[in-house]
């Protein structure tokens, strides 16, 4: 814990990630609240669901656009832009009463304004810190990042279901106004230049590792996103076990990321903690069905505490080596497509999930989870000459031909 201490002590780096763990606080209660509010105002689950769908495929075309015109237009003015946007979107939908396909287009809208947040700090980090702190730094992220998930489904399910969906959705415009206006106006976001990318839109996709960054991102959310379904159907919505072994699941992640934090990474970093993920589905799959009722709890808490582990670190592999591969210019970009497979890779564990528990029950929502990673990591192993070795490097971009300008006043 030494190294985060001197971490942290970096000027603005404390600053930066609270700053934008802020902004992106409303990315755990976004599609919930929707859900929610459309669920109460249509009376159906089928038409919230296809409101959250445009929504998420606007979040997935967005990320590496808006990512790109950072570099385009500068960081703060597209946050700014994009912010204004996605606010107004939300406090439309709460506000006003409209068919369901004005729904649609509107979630679609306040999908494609998602402030591209995450893109903007990771681009920013290797700016901040040296060769030596970046890993540890993404690593950081990746784990206090789950204070989000932990937090955020708890906090809007209360105001959702205990004050109303309305108040619901505009807490999440406040807190998405307060926290993106906070990262917008640190230093650091002002300071850091990234310049236009002289390649086409999708052309960083020739790097191996942005592609390997992208599919196994793809395949680790899946995962998650088939977790949280699982224990959805496991526990049902009306009492606490749910939220319990959910949070203990980003827990494990937490205690993971913290712990492998300053373990450098090799092209086999990335196969090891898949298997630590793989090995705690494996075991929730395969045993579940054999606990009795009241050892359930006990049961899953502790085999998804294990493959919680693995998720954080995981993580912090896939930042350091899009980092590590591209251009600076690209960096953004990069980190876009990487964030657009992983939320596609939510909604398909998602839905392959909820098949599976429509057709086996619950169970088959676990068994859907183990598959994902256990194809994330085949996918680790076999095309692990494609993940860089940065043991004995670090984690910098590639530095562009051109000057990078930094502002200082």
């Amino acid at each position: 814990m030494a190294g985060y201490r001197d971490l942290l002590r970096t000027p603005g780096v404390g600053r930066i990630i609270a700053a934008q763990l802020t902004a992106r606080f409303p990315n755990g209660m976004t599609s919930l609240a929707i859900l929610l509010h459309i669920e109460q105002v249509t009376g159906s689950y089928g038409a919230a669901g296809l409101v959250l769908a445009a929504t998420s495929v606007g979040q997935a075309i967005a990320g590496p656009v808006t990512s790109r015109w950072m570099g385009v237009w500068g960081m703060r003015r597209v946050l700014t832009t994009t912010l204004a946007v996605c606010a107004l979107g939300i406090t439309v939908m709460a506000l006003v009463r409209m068919p369901l396909p004005a729904y649609m287009v509107l979630g679609l809208v306040t999908g494609l304004s998602t402030p591209p947040v995450q893109s903007a700090v990771r681009t920013i980090y290797p700016k901040m810190v040296n060769s030596k702190q970046l890993t540890p730094l993404f690593s950081l992220d990746a784990s206090l990042q789950e204070i989000i998930w932990i937090i955020a489904p708890v906090l809007i399910t209360v105001v959702a279901t205990q004050v109303g969906t309305v108040q619901g959705l505009l807490v999440i415009v406040v807190i998405l106004a307060g926290g993106g206006a906070w990262f917008i106006l640190s230093p650091e976001v002002g300071r850091v230049r990234i310049p236009r990318s002289r390649r086409g839109l999708g052309r960083v996709l020739g790097k191996p590792a942005v592609v390997l960054a992208t599919v196994v991102g793809f395949l680790l959310i899946g995962a998650c996103a088939a977790v949280e379904a699982g224990v959805v159907a496991t526990f049902g919505h009306e009492g606490l076990e749910a939220g319990i072994v959910l949070a203990l699941f980003s827990v494990g992640s937490l205690g993971g990321g913290l712990a492998f934090g300053h373990i450098p990474i090799g092209p086999w970093a990335m196969a090891r903690r898949l298997l630590i993920v793989t090995v705690g589905l494996s075991l929730t799959a395969l045993m579940l069905d054999v606990v009795w009722l009241g050892g359930t709890v006990g049961w899953l808490s502790g085999t998804l505490v294990i493959a919680g582990i693995g998720v954080a670190p995981a993580l912090a592999v896939l930042f350091a080596m899009t980092s590590a591969s591209v251009k600076f210019s690209e960096t953004a970009e990069a980190f876009g497509w990487v964030a657009t497979g992983q939320l596609i890779g939510a909604a398909a564990g998602s839905a392959v999930a909820g098949f599976l528990i429509d057709g086996i029950g619950a169970q088959g929502a676990y068994v859907a989870a183990a598959v994902f990673a256990a194809v994330g990591l085949i996918v680790s192993v076999a095309f692990v000459r494609g993940f860089p070795d940065l043991r004995h490097g670090d984690a910098s971009p590639i530095p562009d031909t051109e000057p990078v300008h930094t502002v200082t006043s």
